[in-house]
């Protein structure tokens, strides 16, 4: 997958580069804990959020300075959710990993994801582009209430398929749309290929998200305890799809399971019978389309045709 990843980006290969750098600099604030917390949660990962920036940048015209300052805020402020994330869901691993709360504590966690978000908006306004502070603050503040519906919706095996992907619209696909509608408007962007690229965001962001829920009950090498998303309540759409289209005892089996420690095995089957798994790999796979198709109006490029890939890669990955 790895591999995979850095194929497509190689045309941006040196710019990522840069961002990593920029990221560590960026850390430092003279006290050592935000450094170590920091560094500890931005460190290692795909790195998606500022390829789309990056490759948003040369389909709208070519990468500028103020793109990698985008590109380092914008996985800044992916890193403060996934801080704020890990505190909310009580979380002791993430990607295989111990989480920043459980090595350094929920306060220590909290505090370091609020420094992220003002470092990053601290940046973003550094790149003296009129237009982004705007954009910026309305995802953050679409994000939030996305964190907020999915609190909301825990524990309601009721949750319907319409607000689910109302809450991963705006919990994921909100920064993703930002990233590519950023990096096309500081590369001087506008009109069409600002809405394309903004468009293309937003349906790649949930492409992303449906696998990633699809993976919670799938994939092998994602890091994840399988089945945590049943264990915390989480109505995810395997859950919602299989609730809908099974009988009532394999109904009952699964609100049992639904929130608690036991029943996994027996969800998964109702899943596989339902053709649970297969329906939300294809919801993704219908977004990642609709993606593309956004892309169809812009010129042909080694940028253009990278996103293409990238939309395919976000779908068929295993982890």
């Amino acid at each position: 997958m790895e591999t995979q990843i850095t194929e497509i980006t190689l045309q941006i290969s040196g710019e990522l580069a840069q961002v990593d750098a920029l990221i560590e600099r960026r850390l430092h604030s003279g006290l050592p804990l935000v450094g170590e917390l920091g560094g500890h949660v931005t460190g290692g990962g795909k790195r998606l959020r500022p390829a789309l920036v990056l490759l948003s940048a040369l389909v709208g015209g070519g990468v500028r300075r103020g793109h990698l300052e985008l590109a380092a805020g914008i996985e800044f402020i992916h890193s403060a959710t996934l801080l704020h994330d890990d505190v909310v869901d009580d979380s002791a691993l993430r990607r295989g990993r111990r989480t920043a709360r459980d090595i350094w504590g929920n306060a220590a966690s909290v505090l370091v994801g609020d420094f992220l978000y003002s470092r990053a908006f601290q940046m973003i306004c550094e790149i003296g582009h009129d237009g982004l502070p705007a954009a910026l603050s309305r995802a953050t503040n679409v994000i939030a209430e996305g964190e907020v519906r999915q609190l909301v919706n825990l524990r309601r095996a009721d949750t319907g398929e319409d607000e689910y992907l109302r809450v991963i619209e705006c919990k994921t696909a909100a920064l993703f749309e930002v990233a590519c509608r950023g990096g096309a408007m500081v590369a001087g962007a506008g009109g069409e290929v600002l809405e394309c690229a903004a468009g293309y965001g937003l349906n790649t962001g949930l492409a992303f998200q449906l696998v990633d829920d699809l993976l919670d009950y799938t994939g092998a090498g994602t890091g994840k305890t399988r089945g945590q998303d049943l264990r915390e309540g989480k109505p995810t759409l395997p859950f919602i799809h299989a609730l809908a289209h099974c009988g009532p005892r394999d109904a009952d089996a699964l609100r049992g399971a639904f929130g608690g420690d036991d029943g996994l095995d027996a969800a998964l089957a109702v899943f596989e019978a339902a053709g649970s798994l297969d329906y939300t790999r294809e919801r993704a796979r219908h977004y990642a389309a609709r993606a593309r198709e956004c892309l169809a109006p812009l010129a042909a490029s080694p940028g253009k045709a990278a996103l293409e890939a990238l939309a395919g890669f976000v779908v068929e990955r295993e982890r």
